[in-house]
């Protein structure tokens, strides 16, 4: 898929070979395969879990009730999210971008096995724990090792994120499809076991390439003191101890674990920008920045909460509201989760070219970030054509995740580019983790928000979340000036 090309001013640092991956570095294309394969498995796994964990145990479930199931998935990718800040702070300060990513990926495969291989709440508890870990840590650190790939004044920067995001979507595409296959043949747990197979490929893939990224990658912004590392050693014991402590007493459960997450979730953010705000060490334009990402930071927390809802919400409805009896085949309600990743990989090559061909006149940040939320917004007024149909044709959802695309293509691969070119240089991995804080409030909320939808209550959820979420758009819409002038150059 690459092509050998020389950029008309190559810069060394970030493209030492001069070759191309569709006019972008080499190794885009490596960072592209990688993450490629862990999607693959963290969607393919996650289109099945729901499912999991409220099917009846004779249907092969657990016989959790709904309610509590969407919660826990919500929260459970909400703790994801939470968790890059962890995956920032051991990337920028402990092993390096590089590093935390190999090792992240070897937890991912972990987590699927122990998914596949013990049965009950125990496998489901072990699994997820290890999976959430690992991605935590590279997700963050994968788009740092992006990132690294560009100077911060390179016009396809966005474009390269875009394409790199397309790596994501291929494996969210094939993910749920093998392992509904999977699912559907065996059971659930064979299910995870392809999970835990497309993670190896990946796994395998990058180690064998990680020798090719730039010497950016393997650095640490501020490495830990001998008594830094003491002091964090025992707040990581301390927090454990705690967490195991409040499980086992039961004041952590299913029922309020999306309340624990989202608290943990704002505690951590404020951490973060706390940090970083008061850090004398970053300049004042570098404050100034992370100034200026506080807005958009809660703007990208709403329009999460929308989209994720294709792991709650929408999963629920998908099973229970979709016809999924197609051309004499009963198809499953998880392929819902394939529809998305198809339009990713139709449109993100053309909004791809369309950011590099329009290069200094493509719209600002906060003008695509606006218009991402307005249209995930719009997408769920659409639900309301369908209102009390019982038995919805499946091109209704195609349409409305048509334009959650459309809108997601507007955000998200632009707010983690933009957290990487509004980042400190003392904080580049903290900047991403800080972006991936907001993504995991949204999370949590698609979870926490499901236990409110029902069939006599669908009306004013989607209306309320529909228009409340295209008036949060508008408002940034208006910040546009008092943002773009506290972003001090960067766009």
């Amino acid at each position: 898929m690459s092509v050998s090309a020389s950029p008309s001013q190559p810069d060394v640092e970030h493209n030492p070979s001069g070759k191309t991956f569709f006019g972008h570095p080499r190794m885009l294309a490596n960072l592209f395969s990688v993450e490629m394969w862990e999607r693959f498995s963290f969607y393919g796994m996650q289109s099945i879990m729901i499912y999991y964990l409220y099917y009846s145990v004779t249907d092969g479930g657990l016989g959790i009730d709904q309610g509590v199931a969407t919660g826990v998935i919500g929260a459970y990718g909400g703790m994801v999210y939470l968790l890059a800040i962890l995956g920032g702070f051991v990337g920028d300060r402990v092993l390096g971008p590089e590093r935390t990513l190999f090792y992240s990926a070897v937890l991912i495969m972990l987590g699927h096995i122990a998914l596949s291989l013990i049965p009950g709440v125990a496998g489901v508890v072990v699994g997820l724990v290890l999976v959430a870990i690992g991605s935590g840590g590279l997700k963050t650190n994968a788009s740092a090792l992006v990132g690294s790939l560009y100077s911060k004044t390179d016009e396809r920067r966005d474009g390269g994120f875009t394409l790199f995001y397309m790596g994501v979507n291929i494996g969210a595409l094939i993910g749920p499809l093998l392992t509904g296959l999977g699912w559907g043949a065996w059971g659930f747990h064979a299910g995870f076991l392809l999970a835990a197979v497309g993670m190896a490929f990946g796994l395998i893939q990058y180690a064998l390439t990680r020798k090719n990224l730039p010497a950016s990658a393997h650095r640490l912004s501020a490495p830990l003191s001998s008594s830094e590392k003491k002091k964090f050693s025992l707040i990581g014991l301390v927090i454990l101890i705690a967490i195991v402590a409040l499980v086992a007493t039961g004041i952590i459960n299913p029922f309020n674990l999306s309340n624990w997450v989202m608290a943990l979730i704002a505690i951590g953010a404020v951490a973060l920008f706390t940090m970083i705000l008061r850090d004398k060490q970053i300049t004042a334009d570098e404050h100034s920045r992370v100034v200026s990402f506080i807005p958009m930071w809660i703007g990208n927390a709403v329009f999460w909460a929308l989209y994720q809802q294709q792991f709650t919400v929408m999963a629920v409805y998908s099973d229970t509201r979709l016809n999924w009896h197609i051309l004499g085949m009963e198809l499953t309600p998880n392929l819902v989760n394939s529809i998305n990743p198809i339009f990713i990989i139709i449109f993100a090559p053309i909004f791809t070219l369309m950011w590099t061909k329009l290069g200094t006149r493509q719209p600002g940040s906060v003008s695509k970030f606006s218009l991402g939320i307005i249209g995930v917004g719009l997408a769920f007024l659409i639900f309301l054509t369908q209102a009390g149909n019982m038995s919805v044709n499946v091109g209704w959802i195609v349409l409305i995740l048509l334009v959650c695309t459309l809108a997601e293509l507007s955000i998200s691969p632009v707010g983690t580019s933009l957290s990487t070119k509004l980042a400190p240089e003392k904080h580049r991995v903290n900047m991403v983790a800080l972006y991936f804080t907001s993504v995991a409030l949204g999370t949590v909320l698609a979870g926490w928000l499901g236990k409110f939808y029902s069939m006599e209550t669908e009306v004013p959820y989607f209306l309320s979340l529909g228009i409340g979420t295209i008036i949060i758009g508008c408002i940034l819409w208006a910040m546009n000036k008092w943002i773009t002038r506290r972003m001090a150059g960067v766009r």
